[in-house]
């Protein structure tokens, strides 16, 4: 327990203070912003039409970078004083990511009908929308190369300041764009703003050009490959398949309840985006690295408990506070419009704190290297929440959407527990060197 506090006192907050508090706060005001803009300009259909183009661009833009980024940051830090495997891994990555953003940028553009007719109900047509994603699509995907590179070698300064003027401009266009032209203002917004990061790259080029001449065709390896393949993996199911799930979710309520039901719910989403982007960053600071040092169950065991019985208290009482003051909570992100979403956040809030139960431990796949079971859990995951939401929509309507939401992240805890049931609950070993 002292270990706990100390590493969170002594690293983790110092590390957040410096990188992330200061990010996700203006990601959080931005959201908040852009929310209030689309609710009273646009209103619960336009939340609707943007949640679906949001979570698209978000599954495509993964596909994109071919689900690299954690990879890439990983191994460029592992090699950063090694110039010969440094130029393999820079060459291979970057030339993998300009194709295949090249490549799928071609399709959606040439495709842009199809895919709004995939995206959006019948009478939307967003296809030039589609087709300006398509254009900016290798930007994004070049930004995310020098962005991993920066981050690999450490340049946090740079990359918070740079995300933070990104995320100023952005939210500047966006509500100039959603004020002047409603939704088709809105989607333009969603899909330039990641271009916007070409501040990035700049400012990354300037930092590191020596970097550059690192860049060669023929140092491609296909050993990167191998290697980075089980984080491809990973990510590109967690990155794609979460969002097409809500896209369909969003897609059945609007035929079967109507629109505005789709705005609603996909508003409470987003207000679950907010508050989890803390304690999602908590984790990724401190849970994954401190597993991927430990050996034993015993050592195991006491990280979750310890997170469990520290950090799990305050972020319930923060969900309190949420809940109870969800009626002020909708004046403020929204509109009166939106009051439905009220009866929402019992159900979604529930579901969130599993959420982050099943979380903790999952994070024990990643750091072990237990890539099997992560993607069969992570399908699972997906698979039940498609089913469970349809299902509870016809019979609940509306309130059935975060029901499942619920409903699948206790089924998925309850199967986590199970895999790790002789960790957490089973008799250890005398000495407590139970290994892995």
């Amino acid at each position: 327990m002292k270990k706990f506090f100390h590493y969170i006192n002594s690293e983790v907050l110092v590390k957040a203070g410096n990188l992330n508090t200061a990010n996700i706060s203006i990601r959080i005001i931005a959201g908040i912003l852009i929310s209030k803009f689309i609710a009273v300009y646009i209103g619960p259909p336009g939340m609707a039409l943007i949640g679906n183009l949001r979570n698209f661009l978000s599954a495509i833009q993964s596909v994109a970078i071919s689900g690299l980024y954690k990879g890439v940051v990983k191994y460029i830090s592992q090699f950063k004083n090694d110039l010969e495997e440094l130029t393999k891994i820079l060459s291979t990555v970057f030339y993998l990511g300009f194709f295949s953003s090249m490549l799928l940028g071609f399709l959606c553009f040439y495709n842009a009908q199809f895919i709004n007719d995939l995206i959006f109900p019948s009478g939307f047509d967003y296809i030039e929308v589609i087709e300006t994603l398509a254009i900016v699509l290798p930007f994004y995907a070049l930004n995310m190369f020098v962005f991993s590179i920066l981050n690999g070698f450490s340049k946090h300064k740079i990359l918070l300041i740079i995300n933070i003027i990104g995320q100023i401009l952005g939210l500047l266009i966006a509500l100039l764009l959603i004020y002047q032209n409603n939704i088709d203002g809105a989607l333009i917004a969603i899909v330039i703003t990641p271009a916007l990061n070409l501040l990035i790259t700049i400012v990354g080029i300037a930092f590191r050009k020596n970097l550059m001449y690192s860049i060669k065709f023929t140092s491609i390896n296909l050993s990167v490959l191998n290697r980075l393949s089980p984080y491809m993996i990973m990510a590109l199911v967690s990155a794609i398949a979460i969002p097409i799930v809500m896209i369909i979710i969003r897609n059945y309520l609007i035929s079967e309840i109507g629109i505005k039901a789709a705005g609603y719910w996909t508003a409470i989403t987003r207000v679950s985006d907010y508050y989890l982007m803390f304690i999602n960053s908590l984790m990724a600071l401190y849970i994954l690295p401190r597993f991927a040092e430990i050996n034993t169950k015993k050592e195991f065991r006491k990280e979750i408990f310890s997170f469990y019985k520290t950090i799990m208290p305050v972020f319930l009482a923060l969900l309190l506070i949420i809940y109870l003051s969800r009626s002020f909570l909708v004046d403020i992100l929204f509109t009166e419009n939106f009051r439905p979403v009220e009866g929402l956040f019992g159900y979604q809030i529930l579901g969130d704190i599993v959420r982050v139960l099943s979380m903790v431990i999952a994070y024990q796949f990643l750091a072990k290297k237990m890539f099997a079971h992560f993607i069969i859990l992570e399908i699972f995951l997906f698979i039940m929440m498609y089913f469970s939401s349809i299902y509870l929509i016809d019979e609940f309507g509306l309130k059935g959407a975060v029901m499942g939401h619920c409903l699948s992240y206790f089924m998925y805890f309850g199967i986590i527990v199970l895999i790790f049931n002789s960790s957490l609950f089973g008799v250890l070993n005398e000495d407590g060197l139970d290994n892995y």
